[in-house]
């Protein structure tokens, strides 16, 4: 599991099996966990994050995303 980027209490990662989906990011602090498609960015699923803290985090993954997509490709390969 690739951690990308960790800013504050949160880490950024993705799964290495997870090549079959398109680009995406998971944003984890403690017990919650939210994903992020990358291309557009928009949340795909969220457990234990408030309305506001994914919003923020929505920001965060957009700042990024320059950099979360370049992971991602040379992780999986530049294919999607």
């Amino acid at each position: 599991m690739p951690v990308v980027l960790r800013i504050g209490p949160y880490r950024l990662f993705f799964y290495s099996n997870e090549n079959d989906e398109p680009p995406h990011i998971h944003v984890q602090r403690e017990r919650a966990l939210a994903k992020f498609w990358l291309r557009p960015v928009a949340l795909a699923s969220s457990t234990g994050f408030s309305a506001r803290e994914l919003t923020r985090l929505s920001r965060v993954v957009q700042e990024n995303a320059a950099l979360l997509v370049e992971a991602w490709n040379e992780f999986f390969g530049a294919a999607r």
